[in-house]
């Protein structure tokens, strides 16, 4: 693929995104870190301090010990912490208001996409939400807003209010199936829609980096939005390196001409 300039691929993604109608935004842990939320697999990242063998379902299950510091490392590395939405987030949410969105498929699980104005029902959590957390014996789920301030780490890992079952961020970890619906409808709208968007991810963590593969196959058109290159970046249609955060808000700007709007976006 010829390297046309940035202006001129930008140009290029505002066009695809023009003439389509059935748009899958795909997210990765770089439109988070824009926000401040910290990434896991980069370098300086979360499994550069911690070793992620301690973080497996089966290590959560057995060992309250290893359950505390899975509790602790979540908590205090800033995945719950009062993030915001940033630019790239708001530009997604400006595509399902312009009615080009399908849906967001993210590997995130912080919520801006929905703090954004992403309707939730459109937005699939294929690694879940720390929004939440469940009991595994009662299986009642708690809203984490409401949870934090009655956590006590220094007495042990929580459990449950209601019945002191061992207590769960609502996050798939290591050795755990991804959740069955929110995969389903991934694959399913990947393989219908015109036009998939990578932005901020890699596209190293399977199955969920499968999802422009999918794409793809069924024809559709393909861009990727991330800081470094991919595996994937010679199958694109367009490929732009840089911060989500500050190409996103340019894509929606040019799309916001090719359908001759006039004024900014909300990104």
């Amino acid at each position: 693929m010829t390297d046309d300039g940035l202006n001129g691929r930008i140009e290029k993604l505002a066009a695809l995104i023009a003439g389509s109608s059935r748009i899958v935004v795909f997210t990765g842990a770089g439109v988070s870190t824009e926000s401040g939320i910290p990434d896991f697999r980069s370098p300086g990242g979360i499994w550069d301090r911690f070793d992620p063998e301690e973080f497996t379902i089966f290590r959560f299950l057995e060992s309250p010990g290893t359950r505390l510091k899975q509790w602790r490392l979540l908590i205090e590395s800033g995945l719950i912490a009062n993030a915001e939405p940033n630019r790239a987030h708001l530009a997604v949410a400006e595509l399902e208001r312009l009615g080009k969105l399908d849906c967001v498929i993210t590997q995130n699980i912080d919520n801006l996409h929905q703090k954004a104005g992403n309707a939730p029902d459109r937005v699939y959590e294929l690694h879940g939400t720390m929004n939440h957390a469940r009991c595994l014996g009662c299986r009642q789920r708690y809203a984490m807003d409401d949870l934090l301030p009655r956590l006590r780490l220094d007495e042990g890992a929580p459990l449950c209010p209601a019945c002191d079952g061992i207590l769960k961020p609502d996050v798939i970890f290591f050795g755990e199936q991804l959740p069955a619906e929110a995969l389903r409808q991934a694959v399913e709208r990947s393989r219908r829609c015109d036009l998939l968007i990578v932005v901020g991810s890699s596209l190293v963590v399977y199955p969920a980096a499968y999802m422009p593969v999918y794409a793809r196959e069924a024809g559709a058109a393909v861009a990727i939005v991330n800081l470094t290159a991919t595996d994937f970046d010679p199958q694109a249609d367009v490929v732009i390196h840089g911060k989500a955060g500050e190409i996103m808000p340019l894509v929606l700007e040019a799309v916001r001409r090719n359908l001759g709007m006039t004024g900014g976006t909300a990104a």
